[in-house]
């Protein structure tokens, strides 16, 4: 959204304005008026609000005070020809974004906008992906290890004290932080999350902290970093036992300081951030090892919460096989799927290598791969994790002598497909019976090759 309003008494600034940013693919309104302005603000939303200090009938300060209060409130960028300190400091007591005084740059005007859209688009993304976590990305499950885990982030969560969490890859360790905003007071604010694997060693200064125009080899225009990005609300560092020792010693200055540079730049910018990481190292080891600094470690460490694995969670995996069942449905306008018994029992008994991300997948890979509505444990054998089975597991299904032949002699007959190449002949030879039967077993038991 690129909406842009402007309210100032001067109609020759407001058109140079919207000049300027029409030219640069922005949608302008603007008023001479006030009121009008804020009645204005009320029928449309706004990424950014230009808004003029000095104007006769009600002060730029007043109007930012009047606006505070919507929900869909922009970012205001104060203009204004009497600069001083004192305006510029009032202004951001008040909320607002920016401060820019007449008469106007074009680029700095052109920053500050886009800065400003940046952040309300980052802000809409936010809402959205609350709104879809409420439904899609809940932690779900009521084993008592996850209720302890639950009850820990309710007691955190107030509080702005830094939260490390730690686990396996795949066992809901975003969930936990973004649990943790969303419990917290900042829980209107931005929830900024940073891959530290994902960025290459040379870009994570600039990914965190932004950079100045000309900085470096590309930098062509002034950039804000997750930190700016994140301001009042959460940010989340995830796979933080990856981030270079350079990245991390910036980072520990920030916290303890509570200011940032952006690379390139010599201004510190004041920054009110709550920091989550997470990271499936153990990073003491990586202290030891000389790859992480001891002192940001206990900086992050405030409040440790450890994600435990699936497999010491299985009470949860009926209620996430329902949970992930629902969604994938809705979403694809499927109608709604049955697990039997016996497959919940074969789903708990496996051992989820890739714990909730691969229990996900998989019940995806079912519903859309069987057409039913009622969904047994014979049609999911083979589209589990490398279509084994273990006897265990076979005599744990079902209770159901018939149930038990069936799942049998599907592995033994997708087994025997495998060890001849999936050669039809072959295998019938070998299993002593034709290959229009074989193909019948085949049909039956939903045997394809991968």
């Amino acid at each position: 959204m690129n909406n842009i309003l402007i309210i100032d008494d001067e109609i020759e600034i407001c058109e140079s304005i919207k000049m300027i940013l029409e030219y640069e693919d922005y949608n302008v309104d603007y008023f001479t008026d006030a009121k009008k302005g804020i009645e204005q603000l009320k029928e449309r939303e706004y990424s950014v609000l230009l808004l003029d200090i000095q104007m006769p009938a009600i002060t730029g300060f007043e109007v930012l005070n009047r606006i505070s209060s919507m929900e869909a409130s922009p970012n205001v960028i104060m203009i204004s020809a009497h600069s001083s300190l004192e305006n510029a400091v009032k202004a951001t007591k008040l909320g607002a974004f920016d401060f820019i005084e007449k008469p106007i740059d074009r680029e700095k005007l052109l920053i500050s906008v886009r800065n400003g859209c940046e952040r309300a688009n980052l802000l809409l993304e936010n809402k959205k992906l609350k709104r879809e976590l409420d439904v899609d990305y809940t932690m779900v499950g009521n084993s008592d290890i996850l209720e302890q885990i639950k009850m820990t982030i309710a007691r955190v969560a107030k509080s702005d004290a830094r939260v490390l969490i730690s686990g396996e890859n795949g066992t809901g360790k975003e969930l936990a932080a973004r649990e943790v905003h969303k419990k917290s007071d900042r829980v209107n604010e931005p929830f900024v999350e940073v891959n530290c694997a994902a960025i290459p060693n040379e870009l994570i200064e600039s990914e965190l902290f932004g950079h100045e125009k000309g900085s470096f080899t590309g930098a062509n225009q002034k950039r804000i970093g997750k930190f700016e990005a994140a301001n009042k609300g959460t940010l989340f560092l995830d796979e933080i036992g990856d981030m270079s020792l350079q990245a991390q010693a910036k980072v520990l200055r920030a916290i303890e300081s509570g200011n940032i540079e952006r690379v390139g730049g010599n201004k510190k910018i004041k920054v009110d951030v709550r920091i989550v990481s997470a990271t499936n190292k153990n990073l003491e080891y990586e202290i030891e090892e000389g790859n992480f600094r001891e002192d940001l470690f206990h900086r992050l460490n405030v409040i440790p919460i450890t994600i435990p694995p699936l497999r010491e969670r299985k009470d949860d995996i009926v209620e996430l096989v329902n949970h992930f069942s629902s969604i994938i449905c809705d979403k694809n306008n499927f109608p709604k799927v049955n697990f039997e018994k016996d497959t919940l029992k074969l789903l708990q008994s496996n051992n989820w290598s890739g714990n909730i991300r691969e229990l996900k997948n998989i019940i995806e890979r079912i519903i859309i791969m069987v057409p039913k509505e009622s969904i047994s444990a014979n049609d999911i054998a083979h589209l589990l994790p490398n279509s084994k089975i273990k006897n265990d597991d076979l005599l744990n299904i079902s209770n159901s002598f018939q149930e038990f032949k069936e799942v049998t002699e599907r592995a033994f007959i997708l087994k025997q497909l495998e060890l001849n190449n999936w050669n039809i002949s072959k295998t019938a030879e070998i299993l002593d019976i034709q290959r229009s039967h074989l193909y019948n077993k085949m049909k039956k038991y939903s045997i394809e090759k991968s």
